[in-house]
């Protein structure tokens, strides 16, 4: 370690490996050489994983590196329901250290079943030792946003709980509130309960711009999935805008061309949600309005659309590095309207409409080959389609994820049927109906559900909004926007260190407005 202190000193240089990099850090911080302890922490931010995050975050005890201690700290509320189930660091912890993991809001836990589960296995690895932590971690747990039969069947009953005076109060507590929620909503209480506030989502589903009203608008809002709830977080500086798309890439969320009733647009804006700013970039080749757009491989792909003449079979897409949009091969179809995806490392885009018709066919990219290919053809024509990539890790293990067309316009109606691809076998299998017909509506995939947001329902705009679960098969209400409106975009953008800014606040009372998502914290079975 010496040997390397002193060649650093004289190169600015240091090798630095899993094997030597505890070591190193021991002697740079003895001898107070920041350059190496930087580097040190720089290269352990690298290597955090699900088995050494705690171990990483333990080690910034001994050594100050605010920084490293803050990264491995949140990977591990990021990553906490992986954590548990297969770090060994995980059962090491201490009752205080495992209590401060499990209160943060940050926690990022779907469920709190899963919080209930790790309280479980930590206790089992010393059961004699540790259940008498039983009632402290416990009133940790929102327990209140369970569902009604796991609480009833896994908690309320378990040994380590029945059998423990102080967390009888917890229990009464909790079945009171489950009680109030199902009775009279969750306005009827407020986030600063620990036993219904709800923890802070990971990811972010923003909806922006779009048609309303008969004018396009400049509107952004953003979805707490945690709480069921919009929130607005309009920039009125920023121009209206409608059947533009939008991608996240690299911590910046892209608004593309779009049209906002007077100009087509070839120009590409993109907003950074931590400092809250809007830069432009380099513009596209072509105007491009009703464009489809989709993310591969660090590259954003902008594709088909109207000009303001003609609707375009050319594709681009852009890199950040670089500045700079590239054409690609054109596809076999002109295409505006239409709508993609990313899937298995290509491009997917489907339907759309050429000019003339609606499309009932769709292509797949092959980057390598910078090649488009005609896949099956679809059920049914769809122009204003929503396309996405979703799966589960199960068909993710067997190779049989599926990329489903969710509503559009056929010609004649609005559509609120939903079909799947499956690219093994490139057929498509019908998926149960939206509740709702739509088009030129958002797409996203947030929490493993797939969300479909406001569209033209053949009447009006609206700002409905419904979300799909593959496990159950069926579709379910959510919380309405704000706002009404058609042509818009939706993208995710996860792990925001600021996001307490674009979701329901955490410390106030809550309105109607914010409902528990019915589908996750369902009390509709609790007993009388």
């Amino acid at each position: 370690m010496m040997r390397l202190i002193i060649e650093y000193a004289y190169t600015r240089v240091v090798p630095i490996t899993v094997d030597n990099v505890e070591s190193l850090l021991t002697a740079a911080d003895q001898f107070n050489i920041m350059g190496i302890i930087r580097l040190c922490c720089e290269f352990l931010k690298s290597q955090l994983c699900l088995e050494n995050c705690i171990g990483i975050c333990r080690l910034t005890d001994y050594y100050h590196c605010p920084d490293l201690r803050e990264a491995a700290y949140v990977f591990i509320l990021h990553h906490f329901e992986d954590i548990y189930k297969v770090s060994t660091e995980f059962l090491d912890l201490s009752a205080d250290e495992l209590k401060h993991i499990i209160e943060k809001d940050e926690l990022n836990v779907k469920q709190e079943d899963a919080v209930f589960e790790a309280i479980l296995k930590w206790i089992g690895h010393e059961p004699e030792k540790r259940r008498k932590h039983i009632a402290d971690l416990l009133s940790r747990v929102r327990l209140a946003l369970m569902q009604a039969d796991y609480f009833m069947n896994n908690v309320k009953g378990h040994d380590y709980v029945k059998d423990n005076e102080e967390c009888k109060f917890l229990i009464i507590n909790a079945l009171t509130e489950m009680y109030n929620l199902n009775m009279h909503g969750p306005s009827f209480t407020n986030f600063s309960n620990p036993l219904t506030r709800p923890r802070l989502p990971y990811a972010v589903l923003f909806a922006i711009g779009g048609w309303s009203g008969g004018s396009p608008t400049n509107a952004i809002e953003t979805y707490d999935t945690r709480a069921d709830n919009w929130v607005n977080v309009t920039c009125e500086q920023e121009s209206p805008l409608a059947y533009h798309g939008t991608a996240y890439l690299k911590g910046f969320v892209y608004v593309i061309g779009g049209f906002d009733s007077v100009d087509y647009f070839n120009s590409v804006k993109r907003f950074d949600p931590l400092q809250k700013t809007w830069q432009q970039v380099a513009p596209m080749h072509s105007r491009r309005c009703y464009v489809s757009v989709t993310v591969l491989n660090e590259y954003i792909y902008a594709m088909g659309g109207f000009d303001g003449y003609m609707r375009l079979n050319t594709a681009e897409r852009y890199e950040p590095e670089t500045n700079q949009w590239t054409l690609i091969a054109p596809m076999h179809e002109q295409r505006s309207d239409a709508s993609a995806t990313t899937l298995h490392e290509k491009v997917y885009i489907c339907g759309g409409f050429n000019g003339n018709e609606c499309l009932i066919t769709a292509e797949v990219y092959d980057a390598m080959k910078n090649q488009w290919t005609f896949i099956a053809p679809m059920r049914s024509r769809r122009s204003g389609v929503g396309v996405i990539a979703y799966g589960n890790e199960v068909y993710a293990s067997t190779l049989h994820l599926w990329h489903s067309q969710v509503g559009g316009f056929d010609g004649v109606n609005r559509l609120r049927t939903v079909e799947a691809y499956n690219p093994v076998a490139n057929t498509w299998r019908v998926v149960p109906n939206m509740f709702n017909p739509r088009s030129n509506f958002g797409i996203e995939v947030v929490d493993d559900l797939l969300f479909v947001v406001g569209g033209f329902n053949g009447f009006t705009t609206t700002f409905n909004v419904e979300c799909y679960d593959e496990n159950s098969n069926e579709w379910y209400d959510v919380h309405d926007m704000a706002i009404y409106r058609s042509a818009l975009s939706c993208c995710v953008v996860p792990g925001l260190s600021n996001v307490g800014d674009y979701v329901a606040r955490r410390d106030t009372y809550v309105d109607e407005a914010s409902k528990e998502v019915k589908f996750i914290s369902s009390t509709s079975s609790l007993p009388a």
